[in-house]
């Protein structure tokens, strides 16, 4: 038959066409799988990209608007310094100065404040300044502006200047408007900028109404004669958000980015700002922080539907590329291998000799792989049934300090041990098995609680230095079963060790430091499901909550179960509110305790961001209850007189600025009685300071028994009281003086005899202050000393 006749077959049944054929398919597939994972790579890469570039653009954006916020104080703030430094500025010279202030604001504003009694003057000067009417306004329900109402105090805007069509609201009084009036109130307070809520805006269009105001409280210089003063007026900067934010960037059908801005202390959670373009399908969304003046503002941000189209995937276009070059290649292999179909014979008989090679050799290099395949941070020793040394890897050189020529047929595995410690664990194998055990086979023999567990040894080194090895010893088998030597596989546990003992060090100091700390340190952490859960706590917190360190572990809600129902919100928001703004967590609050009852705690705590969501506090926990006793008792002293009991100057000075401030707001009634004892130096010198002492406390006595529980009885010095009567009327004060005249009078006092004092009174009148008041009052006093003393002076009516 002739050579070409001979068709060589695969599997005996498969032509050799056919398998140019297979082998053409089966590349063909290979090349689509590839190209399959290609794609997959390069849509992972193409996620990854599109990832960087919106973090880029969120960076870029992000940046460009927290430079607009701090633009907008820092204007703010020179147009305050402006009205600081200057002694009077005149429309001119405001406007002059705030024009060029007028970047992304729309209007800057002056309102200085207007007591009631100060309103006629001020608008009649303003309207001859303007040349027009003047007024100071407010809105009614209708919207419209009109002459504001009735009020002890007024904000007008006086000076704007604005970038609105619709002109300005001069003489719009800020007051008027509850919003506004509590943004003016903290600017007020903390003397620092303050920004309102988010809020309609006066006299703007209404494409750009939604926005904030700034007001930053304007004061004089301090002087030696007056180093506090304050604010006699403010300046503004009404913003208007999609100015703030739109100004300058893209337009809706070029911008990448769909952006929200929400301002967090808003109960309402009311969107400040939002992009007019459409939110591309993208899960990606960034959340940054921007402050503006004393509000936290969330920053939202996610890509829009022309950043999808500018970053579209690139996978198509591989995949039909890839299937291309698959089905090109499948088509070159199946013209090589039916070219080439002679040589299939002679591979097929190569590869028969390999496979036996392959057999034979496998017995032979048996221990090869396995050493071979061993890590060399491991030493792997063999011995022979002698216990001599036939394999030694790189892992044991590395480990020993000896090289393979050194102990390969020269050395025992017993050498390499400590001898003491062969002895004393041969000496409890041989009390344990009761049999003698050799120390050369300690190593290689296990107690009968243990099989084939690894073990500590001390192994000596070439230099003579010492080495701690976890190593497990077991026999080495052939291939029919035969024991034929020993197999030891040790690891190098020096630096476990060192590692393991230092951080039982660091957790014995930890708990020393943390039991001699006064009150208990802490771990803290809010997840992202609202789940409170303590990570750490020191036995210190026992003594705080009566509760055991270890339950707190488990649930942290017993902790808020102590503390007092009237704080334990205020907690959760303030903890709340320290993870949103990531700030410092400082509280004091109480709890109630099993075994000792009420007691006072102080918490300081610094927060930090967790990758995985949720936020950590480190911090600690004290016992302030002594303090806040010692507080009371210092408070109770600094306002009581020590001699009688009764409450000195500086109380009823602080009461009787409290309650005027109350009937100038309300309209109310108040009234002061003043006494003083007559011909009390007599009484000293006649009888002695201890006798007049006591007359002081008698005298506090009985009147203090005749008073109704809201009068305040105060000792201003000496042989002086006052009597401060609120939501009293002059006759009524006159009434009560009369009756403690009478107390007073009516009874002898032991070995003095009859004391008398007396009596002023004066009620409070419109537009009056603390001086004038008591200054009547006191006139009264020396009225009744005038016309014989022992007596009650009313008031004199106004001539």
């Amino acid at each position: 038959m002739p050579l070409q006749a001979v068709r060589p077959k695969i599997l005996g049944f498969i032509s050799e066409q056919a398998s140019a054929w297979l082998v053409a398919l089966v590349v063909l597939l290979v090349g689509v799988a590839l190209t399959a994972v290609l794609a997959l790579t390069t849509a992972d890469v193409y996620q990854q990209q599109v990832r960087q570039r919106f973090q880029l653009l969120v960076n870029e954006r992000y940046i460009r608007l927290e430079e607009r916020f701090e633009d907008q104080e820092q204007r703010l703030g020179s147009l305050r310094r402006f009205f600081v430094n200057s002694h009077n500025v005149s429309r001119e010279d405001y406007d002059g100065f705030a024009q060029p202030l007028l970047l992304r604001a729309r209007a800057y504003a002056w309102a200085p404040r207007i007591f009631h009694d100060q309103r006629q003057a001020f608008e009649q000067q303003v309207s001859l300044q303007r040349g027009m009417a003047f007024s100071i306004r407010e809105l009614n329900e209708a919207g419209t502006l009109v002459p504001a109402g009735e009020r002890d105090e007024y904000v007008p805007v006086l000076y704007s200047q604005t970038q609105s069509l619709l002109g300005s609201p001069l003489g719009f009084d800020l007051l008027s408007q509850p919003l506004r009036r509590s943004t003016i109130e903290r600017a007020y307070r903390s003397g620092a900028i303050a920004v309102s809520q988010p809020m309609s805006l006066v006299g703007v269009e209404p494409a750009y109404a939604t926005g904030v105001l700034l007001v930053a409280p304007v004061t004089r210089p301090p002087t030696a004669q007056m180093p506090y003063s304050e604010p006699y007026g403010f300046v503004m900067a009404v913003i208007s958000m999609r100015q703030l934010v739109a100004d300058g960037l893209p337009k809706p059908s070029r911008d990448n980015l769909v952006m929200q801005i929400v301002d967090t202390s808003d109960t309402q959670q009311r969107v400040l700002y939002e992009s007019d373009n459409a939110v591309g399908d993208s899960s990606l969304k960034a959340i940054r922080r921007l402050t503006l003046g004393d509000h936290v503002y969330a920053l939202s941000l996610r890509p829009s539907q022309v950043f999808e189209q500018a970053n579209r995937s690139s996978v198509t276009s591989i995949l039909a590329m890839g299937s291309l070059l698959s089905l090109l290649l499948s088509a070159l292999l199946y013209v090589l291998v039916s070219q080439r179909q002679r040589a299939v014979r002679l591979v097929q008989q190569r590869t028969g000799q390999l496979h036996q090679r392959e057999y034979e050799l496998r017995g032979a290099h048996a221990q090869l792989r396995s050493v071979l395949n061993a890590a060399t941070q491991v030493a792997i020793i063999a011995t022979d049934l002698r216990g001599v040394i036939n394999t030694f890897n790189a892992g044991a050189e590395q480990m020993l300090g000896y090289q393979a020529e050194q102990v390969l047929g020269h050395m025992t595995l017993e050498s390499l041990h400590l001898a003491p410690e062969l002895e004393a664990r041969a000496a409890q194998l041989s009390q344990v098995l009761g049999k003698r055990i050799m120390p050369g086979q300690a190593m290689l023999v296990e107690g009968s609680d243990s099989l084939h567990e690894a073990r500590e040894w001390t192994l000596v080194r070439h230099d003579g230095s010492q080495l701690t090895v976890n190593m497990l010893a077991t026999a080495l088998l052939d291939d029919h079963g035969l024991w034929i030597g020993h197999l030891a596989i040790c690891l190098d546990v020096t630096e476990q060790k060192r590692a393991y003992e230092a951080l039982a060090a660091r957790d014995r100091l930890l708990k020393k430091l943390s039991a001699h700390v006064p009150g208990g340190i802490f771990q803290f952490t809010l997840e992202p499901n609202d789940n409170w859960r303590f990570i750490y706590a020191s036995d210190g917190i026992r003594d705080i909550y009566e509760i055991d360190p270890g339950l707190l572990q488990q649930d942290a809600k017993q902790v808020f179960e102590r503390i007092h129902p009237l704080d334990a919100e205020r907690i959760r928001a303030s903890i709340r509110l320290s993870a949103l703004q990531l700030s410092q967590w400082r509280e004091e609050y109480r709890v109630q305790l099993p075994g000792r009852g009420l007691r006072w705690i102080r918490g300081e705590a610094t927060p930090e961001e967790l990758p995985g969501g949720g936020t950590l506090w480190h911090g600690y926990v004290s016992d302030i209850s002594d303090l806040k006793r010692v507080e009371e008792e210092l408070r109770a002293l600094s306002i009581t007189d020590s001699l009688t009991g009764i409450h000195n100057r500086r109380y009823f000075q602080d009461r009787l600025k409290a309650e005027m401030s109350r009937v100038r707001r309300t309209s109310g009634t108040l009234a002061v009685i003043m006494l003083d004892i007559d011909h009390f130096k007599r009484i000293n010198d006649r009888h002695g300071h201890a006798v007049g002492d006591g007359v002081l406390q008698e005298l506090c006595r009985r009147i203090a028994q005749r008073l109704r529980r809201s009068d305040v009885f105060c000792r201003l010095g000496g042989e002086e009281f006052m009597v401060l009567c609120p939501n009293t009327d002059g006759a009524q004060a006159y009434s009560l003086a009369v009756e403690l005249w009478e107390v007073l009078r009516s009874t002898p006092i032991e070995n003095v005899g009859t004391v008398t004092a007396s009596f002023g009174v004066a009620s409070w009148r419109i537009d009056e202050g603390v001086d004038g008041l008591l200054l009547r009052a006191d006139s009264a006093v020396y009225a009744a000393k005038q016309a014989g003393r022992d007596r009650v002076e009313a008031e004199r009516l106004p001539v």
